[in-house]
């Protein structure tokens, strides 16, 4: 529980286990609970996460490679059950059919079946790429089905009880996307906010904001009444940026395009020579920074004489974003420079020895929690002038002669070689408000070892700790009535690979990280990445 040995070491290298297969549960089994969890909080944890990390004697290169497993921890009445499945995507069924890798996955290559002869080799080859359902990323409602996601146009309908494959569902069938993020925004009525890259006008690149409808009154399914909201262009004709997450206020999108580029040609020329993979494609512009893009929700449209510059990061998760004045404040779990984070997240990275991990993490982007604020009003006369007024930020947007807006940021929390990542907020209360607190997971050299609260306005943070143990992104829940930001729980998912019970969920009270219960199970749970509360 240290506050005081703040940053901890792990020379035994058990963190190796967490990307290690698993077998799934034919049944729930039950979990042994210490400390007292509180009676209102009843319902499901679910979370997505790769659980296969093999087939046949083929190996998953890549983090986001294992094939995908659902796991719940069921709260009922006091008593806890634990309890997981392989989703029955394509890519696992054909893979366990013919025991080895035939769809490619984000960093594994599939190769074409050595039993086939040239001519139906050959015919494969033209029936196009075949692009992964592997929905290991995240889950989340829409209108009243559960779709567990990855970052590709196919998203896959799960019973959230059962934990049963419902059915694919190709996003393609009803939205110009080449695919959306596994980070949507919801708002109170269930109407859900997502982007994702397309084409664009005259064979240009873009962005959509796409928009599913709350459930209609004829029952029917939102995702068939779907639409795109408003178009964001690319800073580069044939080279969309890798979008992993988007910014929603009350009444604007925040859009971050990072100079890690997906490579269009690179990615068609890809699929037709043996061993390419969703990897291969990424390339990093040296030059351009990064942009900020704004549109408004309504009507929708695109800010486009808004044009904000930064120097270069990478950006995976949006923690918060708000308006203020008339400015536009956004949170962001930023990674320095241009080289792309995922270069450091193959497994046989992740599963070397400690010294080795480290020496990686240091020469990989190092992190940095930031906070980036937007004028909405720009007047050509205040060139060369600090726009920001706020009187609570240090960050700063500067009016450059071209027209352009040079940003600069206030650092909320930097550690060297030590993340806050996958971080959450009290989303049902704060999304698109001013905030004080988030929750996040600490990175340890890549190596998730803690769970860190962080007061965005005094920059307080407290650290939950435990020796030899993996904990997981955690997720907020208010308890009933609350009047505070910060009256509910934190529920994680905790790897402790040693134990006689070695896997658990933590409830913290979220007010000070202090442990309130914990329930654990004699099975060992690999490494989750998203997920959500179901009450």
């Amino acid at each position: 529980m240290s506050h005081r040995s703040r940053f901890q070491t792990h020379p035994a290298a058990s963190y190796k286990k967490i990307f290690e297969s698993v077998e799934e549960l034919n049944e729930p089994i039950p979990a042994v609970i210490t400390g007292i969890i509180p009676s209102w909080l009843g319902g499901s944890l679910l979370r997505m996460g790769p659980g296969l990390f093999e087939v046949g004697d083929e190996h998953f290169q890549h983090l986001f490679d294992g094939q995908a497993l659902i796991h719940k921890f069921d709260l009922k009445n006091g008593q806890v059950t634990y309890y997981r499945k392989f989703i029955r995507t394509d890519a696992y069924v054909r893979a366990m059919t013919e025991n080895r890798v035939v769809i490619t996955e984000f960093g594994t290559a599939a190769y074409p079946d050595p039993c086939k002869n040239i001519f139906s080799r050959f015919f494969t080859y033209f029936r196009g790429i075949e692009v992964t359902d592997n929905c290991l990323v995240n889950i989340y409602p829409i209108g009243e089905d559960f779709y567990a996601v990855t970052e590709t146009n196919y998203i896959t309908k799960v019973d959230p009880d059962s934990l049963e494959t419902l059915k694919k569902v190709d996003l393609c069938k009803y939205l110009s996307v080449n695919g959306v993020t596994a980070h949507p925004h919801t708002e109170r009525d269930g109407t859900v906010y997502n982007i994702g890259n397309c084409f664009g006008k005259n064979m240009s690149l873009a962005y959509n904001i796409v928009k599913i409808p709350p459930v209609p009154k004829d029952k029917s399914d939102p995702i068939e009444k779907s639409q795109v909201l408003v178009q964001l262009p690319s800073s580069e004709r044939l080279k969309p940026s890798y979008v992993h997450s988007f910014g929603m206020t009350d009444n604007y999108f925040v859009f971050v395009e990072q100079p890690v580029k997906i490579n269009l040609l690179k990615f068609l020329s890809a699929w037709s020579f043996r061993g390419a993979t969703y990897m291969d494609c990424f390339e990093s512009n040296t030059s351009m920074g990064t942009w900020f893009h704004l549109a408004s929700k309504e009507p929708a449209g695109y800010l486009s004489s808004h044009k904000f510059r930064t120097s270069a990061f990478n950006l995976f998760h949006h923690i918060n974003a708000y308006e203020d004045e008339g400015f536009i404040v956004v949170d962001l779990c930023t990674w320095k420079g241009h080289e792309f984070v995922y270069n450091y997240l193959y497994l046989a990275n992740l599963k070397e020895e400690w010294e080795e991990v480290k020496k990686a993490a240091a020469r990989a982007p190092q992190p940095e929690v930031r906070r980036y604020v937007l004028p909405l009003d720009i007047h050509r006369e205040d060139q060369g002038k600090n726009l920001v007024s706020l009187s609570y930020t240090t960050a700063t947007a500067v009016l450059d002669s071209d027209g352009t807006i040079w940003l600069e940021p206030e650092v909320l929390f930097s550690g060297p070689r030590q993340a806050f990542e996958f971080p959450q907020i009290n989303y049902s209360k704060c999304c698109g408000k001013k905030y004080s607190f988030a929750y996040g997971l600490g990175l340890n050299h890549f190596i998730p070892d803690r769970i860190v609260k962080l007061n965005v306005q005094t920059k307080e943070i407290w650290v939950w700790q435990e020796e030899d143990s993996y904990p997981s992104e955690p997720l907020f829940v208010p308890s009933p009535g609350a009047t505070q930001e910060d009256d509910g729980v934190l529920l994680s998912v905790v790897v402790k690979p040693g134990a006689q019970r070695p896997g658990s969920l933590l409830v913290l009270d979220a007010r000070n990280l202090t442990e309130l219960a914990r329930a654990e199970v004699n099975t060992i749970i690999p490494i989750t990445l998203h997920g959500m509360y179901k009450p």
